[in-house]
C-alpha cells in the first residue's frame, strides 16, 4: 500500500511513519496541513490517506473538511482519520456521505500496529472501519424511538460490529457463534430496519448508518 500521512506535530507524524514502514507499509508523502495534504494526494494519487482530525490553522476540524474533499475529488483514495478524542459528530456526518473506503479510529490504536494496519488495509479494500470506542459512545446516547428499539439485544451487538466495518466472519469470531447465526442476526437487521433487496442500495451500509445517525 501506498500511503499519505498528514499530522501536524512532527514527532507523532515520523513516529507514526515509522511504524507504518516496519510493519510493510509504503510511506510516500507527509503533510502537516491540510493544504499540503490536498496537493499531495492530487500529485501522489496514494492507496490511503491517514489524516488527524484536528490540524492548522484552526485545529478543529481541517482534517474532516480535507478527507471530504478527497473522498469527493479522488474515490479511490481511502481515508482514515485520527482523533486524540472521541468526536462523533463532523467524522461521522464525513463518513455517512460515503462511508465505504473511511475510517475513523482514536490515536490510542496506533500503539497497536497490526490493529493500524488492519484498518488501513480495510480502508485500502473499500471497507468502512469505525473505532470501538466511538461505536460505545454512539450507543450510549439518548435516542428516539425508532426502528432501532424493536432490535434484540443480540441482533444490536452484531449491528454495533457491522458499524466498526467487520465482516460476518469476524463479527462470529468475536460474539462466538456461527456464521450461519450472524446472517440470521443481519437478516433480522435488515428486516426489523426496513432494508428491503435492492440493486441500488447497499444494505449493510444503510443500516450501519441508520445506527450512527440514531
Amino acid at each position: 500500500m501506498r500511503v499519505i500521512v498528514a499530522e501536524d506535530s512532527v514527532l507523532l507524524r515520523e513516529g507514526l511513519v515509522r511504524l507504518l514502514e516496519d510493519s510493510g507499509v509504503t510511506v510516500i508523502g507527509q503533510a502537516g496541513d491540510a493544504e499540503g495534504l490536498l496537493a499531495l494526494v492530487g500529485d501522489l494519487r496514494p492507496d490511503v490517506a491517514v489524516v488527524d482530525i484536528r490540524m492548522p490553522p484552526t485545529h478543529s476540524d481541517e482534517g474532516v473538511r480535507a478527507a471530504r474533499r478527497i473522498r469527493e475529488r479522488f474515490p479511490a483514495v481511502g481515508v482514515l482519520l485520527l482523533s486524540q478524542y472521541v468526536e462523533t459528530g463532523r467524522a461521522v456526518e464525513a463518513m455517512s456521505r460515503q462511508p465505504g473506503g473511511f475510517g475513523y479510529l482514536l490515536k490510542e490504536r496506533i500503539a497497536d500496529v497490526d490493529e493500524l494496519t488492519d484498518a488501513i488495509k480495510r480502508v485500502d479494500a473499500g471497507e468502512p472501519v469505525m473505532d470501538p470506542e466511538v461505536v460505545a459512545r454512539l450507543l450510549g446516547r439518548r435516542r428516539v424511538a425508532s426502528a432501532l428499539d424493536t432490535l434484540t439485544r443480540r441482533e444490536r451487538d452484531v449491528l454495533a460490529l457491522m458499524a466498526e466495518g467487520r465482516s460476518n466472519e469476524a463479527i462470529g469470531q468475536r460474539l462466538y457463534v456461527s456464521g450461519k447465526t450472524v446472517e440470521t442476526h443481519v437478516r433480522n437487521v435488515f428486516t426489523k430496519l426496513g432494508l428491503e433487496p435492492a440493486v441500488a442500495d447497499h444494505r449493510r451500509v444503510l443500516a450501519v448508518l441508520a445506527y450512527l445517525q440514531s
